[in-house]
């Protein structure tokens, strides 16, 4: 079963730290967003493999955005 990562609040995409194929372990960071001048830590919330990464660096996300998937 897939693990859709959302975004939890509007914010920058700052940087992805992760890459489609790559295998992940629950609280590993996925993606930096950046809002207010704070950076926060998106994790994986299981583990596996990333499946899909829904953002670009740069991008703007809305609050439930799909930011990546964990297969």
């Amino acid at each position: 079963m897939a693990d859709e990562i959302r975004a939890e609040m509007v914010a920058n995409v700052w940087k992805i730290t992760t890459e489609v194929g790559a295998d992940v372990a629950e609280g590993d960071t996925l993606v930096i967003l950046e809002s207010m001048k704070m950076e926060i830590p998106v994790i994986a919330e299981s583990e596996g493999t990333i499946s899909r990464i829904a953002v670009n660096e740069g991008d703007v996300v809305q609050e439930g955005d799909l930011i990546a998937v964990i297969g």
